[in-house]
């Protein structure tokens, strides 16, 4: 078995709600029983609706917060047990990228001083971290003349590069991408998403996408994971999850994507969820997505389906698929 850069056990993650001084507040249950197994290398493609549980999953492994239950490991440590050497190292090996990069660029400093910023904290020499950015600044296919400027007077697939750029510096093993194309046209994604693709296969990178676009998870992906309401309801390799969906929620996120032929896109059954997504705070009993399902039974609603492996890995949690 190839080794494993990312590995989510039975993790959990509880908010508590309501008024402050309340004795008794409801919980969120933000994540459930969520597993994952991600080799090194490989591409993970998280995809659902908001409010799935796909940003918070990133902040429980980014250790941004804490889980409730459960456990992650990356590259082997146990991030809840980590030493302070350990986590150092971990967050040196751990890159991010987030949705909007103009909000998470200071507009008061340049490109180069942005960049630089993460190796300067890291102690790194000043012309050592200069030679670094002009280095990523190749990567990522800007011209150099860029590390002067300032976000203001860039575009925003520019600055998506930038922050793309900033992220390699520290020469991670691991990339999280928070929808990081979702803001730009379709042709600068397409641009984006080959630039990502040739990086990490020249760093062997582990790349985590999150992404609400199926067309996007689907293009990157080596596994696609399907997340509804805290839960994985399938996981798989991304061409069979993309090919054979089982899970009705899949069937519908799938049956929403654009299709390119009008010919073939007119022919295509678009399979149309009835219903709102129960509130977090007011879950039903059993499958969650039982009050929007089509194939529901007495059972969905006593008892919550596990992961099942239908073969080759990919895996389902429904009672009737």
């Amino acid at each position: 078995m190839a080794e494993a850069m990312i590995e989510v056990n039975k993790l959990s993650k509880l908010y508590l709600s309501g008024a402050l001084f309340k004795k008794s507040k409801p919980a969120v249950r933000a994540l459930d029983d969520v597993s994952i197994r991600l080799e090194k290398g490989k591409i993970l493609g998280i995809v659902g609706e908001s409010g799935s549980g796909k940003t918070t999953l990133a902040n429980v492994i980014l250790k941004l917060t804490n889980a409730t239950s459960g456990n992650v490991r990356i590259n082997g440590i146990d991030i809840a047990h980590a030493d302070r050497r350990e986590m150092k190292q971990l967050r040196r090996s751990i890159a991010v990228v987030f949705q909007d990069p103009m909000a998470n660029l200071n507009p008061r400093f340049t490109v180069a001083k942005s960049i630089m910023r993460p190796m300067i904290v890291q102690n790194v020499p000043r012309q050592e971290a200069l030679r670094r950015a002009e280095e990523v600044m190749d990567m990522v296919k800007m011209d150099r003349m860029y590390l002067d400027s300032y976000p203001k007077n860039l575009s925003g697939g520019q600055l998506q590069r930038i922050a793309i750029a900033r992220a390699l510096v520290l020469h991670p093993k691991i990339m999280i991408l928070d929808e990081p194309t979702s803001a730009l046209d379709i042709s600068i994604q397409a641009q984006v998403l080959n630039m990502l693709l040739n990086i990490q296969r020249q760093l062997d990178l582990t790349y985590v996408i999150i992404s609400h676009d199926l067309n996007v998870v689907r293009y990157i992906s080596d596994y696609i994971a399907v997340m509804y309401l805290g839960r994985i309801v399938e996981i798989g390799d991304a061409d069979e999850v993309s090919e054979h969906p089982i899970h009705p929620y899949t069937e519908s996120l799938l049956s929403a994507v654009p299709y390119p032929d009008p010919k073939m896109a007119k022919e295509r059954k678009r399979i149309v969820l009835e219903g709102d997504v129960p509130s977090p705070l007011h879950m039903p009993s059993g499958c969650a997505f039982r009050t929007r399902c089509k194939y529901a039974t007495e059972k969905c609603a006593q008892e919550c389906p596990p992961l099942v492996d239908r073969g080759d890995g990919h895996q389902v949690a429904c009672w009737n698929k």
